[in-house]
């Protein structure tokens, strides 16, 4: 073989391992393209997922927010009838009092109803012997039906009449004025067994608080169409 034939032989074989060489760089670059694009489409993936977590989570923040708000809107809405009403009962309420005060002021009404009600303690005490508690402004018209209140509720029951002791210590007096925030009374009294464990309170504010603690889930059905009217 002359040099021509071997170096044809070589140029051959050198565009032989050029070709295989540009081949697999080919298919390299093809491989790292497809490789490339499939990570790029995993990572878009992977952070398209995280905005959308995000978003969704930001959503619920504000849905939360709104019902929070929602929800203290409607308690503060609640709040403002509630105190209307309250408003309302305190009122009306005042409005009793200022009632038991004129009571008090008839003579011959309270007279009847002192006697009434020493006779209604009476009964619920049924004790032989009772301390008798009133106002200072109410002892005498109380002495003067003392008697007759006796009398009627040994009838009453068939026994004999109670010893009742008045007792030098008074209840509050009537109020001053219609905004005194001082202790008063507004009539009635307060009878106790002698050694003190049984007590029937028996005054007109006494009566009142009970007589509207009573009717106040009435009071307060009547006030709910008042208040959102």
């Amino acid at each position: 073989m002359n040099d021509g034939d071997v170096s044809r032989q070589i140029q051959q074989m050198v565009r032989f391992i050029r070709q295989e060489a540009e081949e697999k760089a080919n298919e390299i670059s093809v491989s790292a393209e497809e490789e490339f694009n499939i990570e790029k489409l995993q990572i878009v993936e992977v952070e398209r997922r995280k905005i959308k977590q995000e978003y969704e989570r930001k959503a619920k923040q504000v849905e939360v927010r709104k019902k929070i708000q929602y929800s203290m809107q409607l308690n503060a809405s609640r709040l403002k009838v509630l105190q209307a009403q309250d408003d309302l009962v305190n009122s009306i309420k005042e409005s009793a009092r200022k009632e038991l005060l004129r009571l008090s002021n008839d003579k011959r009404g309270y007279k009847k109803l002192l006697k009434a009600l020493i006779v209604q303690s009476l009964v619920r005490l049924r004790e032989v012997a009772v301390l008798l508690r009133c106002r200072e402004v109410d002892r005498k018209v109380v002495e003067s039906v003392l008697e007759e209140a006796k009398r009627e509720y040994a009838d009453k029951l068939k026994v004999q009449p109670p010893k009742i002791t008045i007792d030098n210590v008074y209840l509050p007096p009537p109020p001053s004025n219609a905004d005194s925030h001082d202790p008063y009374c507004s009539g009635g009294v307060v009878l106790a067994s002698e050694d003190g464990k049984i007590v029937c309170e028996n005054t007109l504010d006494a009566r009142l608080d009970v007589a509207f603690r009573q009717k106040l889930p009435e009071i307060r059905r009547r006030l709910v169409g008042q208040v959102g009217a």
